[in-house]
């Protein structure tokens, strides 16, 4: 298969609003065989904690990702060209039965990755992170880049129930599928619930970069640590996006004022250029509590700048392998 076979539909030949919707108007495919990129949805939302909506999120993620176009504007990227990417549409899920939904969640990226292909994610809650780990980790641990307002390194809630959306980081580390010493959370901000709330997090060795800091030292700064924090070995990144400010992104299920700009955003995700990353998501966005799609407008646009990310990788590792 060649990169032709992979190209989004043309707006100058099929408007917008025309066709099926997929990430980005790409071809749909069931199966990640011959990918290099899979662009998957993962429609569920059974860890959240207060309001429910999430499990809209990937079908309007793909609506909003209608306006991303081919080429992007300020690297000169044009991602389809350098990457075989196609939308392998949700993996399967069970909307009454956590712990069913995690291990089909953990056996469809298993899948896809099972066929070489990089998976980039919509979710979602964030719990949903937690099995793709798994997955992950099936080959070795991995650090990870986390963009959030919140830690998502809480124990329990409601009791001994272990798995929430606040809760998978501390679930991961736990089950050594994620590498804590090589963890930065980024624009992390909000009222907690007890004094020492993060302290479980720090402890463990994970870097946590709070909101005031990013303002304090800019996104040129905090992304230069961040990618000495996770260095060459395998990286996931975890776009929530509550972390951006619920001016620019009120389509979330626990939003907190003071968050990234959208354009903050882009920049920092850019700056990752250079981390060798395995799997990424954009999780949390809530489309019931969207204004004019602007949420799903955001985390389509953050899912754009990741695929321009891996899909420069895959073509710089194509290109290795075919001169040695």
């Amino acid at each position: 298969m060649t990169y032709e076979t992979f190209q989004p539909v043309d707006a100058a030949v099929v408007p917008r609003f025309a066709g099926l919707p997929t990430f980005m108007r790409l071809p749909y495919v069931p199966s990640a065989a011959g990918l290099d990129i899979a662009l998957v949805g993962i429609p569920w939302d059974g860890g959240t904690t207060n309001r429910a909506g999430a499990r809209h999120g990937p079908r309007e993620i793909r609506n909003q990702s209608t306006l991303m176009r081919r080429v992007h504007h300020v690297s000169g990227l044009a991602p389809f060209s350098l990457a075989r990417i196609a939308d392998v549409g949700d993996v399967s899920v069970n909307p009454i039965d956590l712990k069913d939904t995690l291990a089909r969640i953990e056996a469809g990226i298993a899948e896809i990755m099972g066929h070489g292909a990089v998976p980039l994610i919509a979710g979602g809650d964030h719990l949903t992170t937690l099995p793709v780990l798994r997955a992950l980790a099936r080959r070795e641990p991995v650090g990870m880049i986390h963009f959030d307002a919140h830690s998502d390194t809480n124990d329990t809630y409601f009791g001994d129930n272990r798995y929430t959306h606040g809760t998978p980081f501390r679930r991961a580390i736990e089950e050594g599928v994620l590498e804590p010493r090589r963890v930065v959370q980024i624009g992390i901000r909000g009222s907690i619930y007890d004094p020492g709330e993060h302290d479980w997090a720090r402890g463990q060795g994970i870097r946590v970069i709070y909101i005031e800091e990013f303002l304090d030292r800019g996104p040129v700064q905090v992304m230069a640590e961040a990618r000495s924090i996770v260095g060459a070995g395998p990286t996931y990144v975890s776009f929530d996006i509550d972390s951006i400010d619920p001016s620019m992104a009120p389509g979330t299920g626990t939003p907190e004022i003071g968050g990234f700009s959208t354009r903050e955003a882009q920049q920092m995700v850019r700056l990752i250029d250079g981390v060798r990353i395995v799997g990424a998501d954009v999780v949390e966005v809530a489309p019931p509590f969207d204004v004019g799609g602007m949420t799903a407008l955001a985390g389509a646009t953050m899912m754009f700048e990741l695929t321009c990310l891996i899909a420069k990788q895959v073509a710089a590792a194509r290109e290795a392998s075919a001169q040695s």
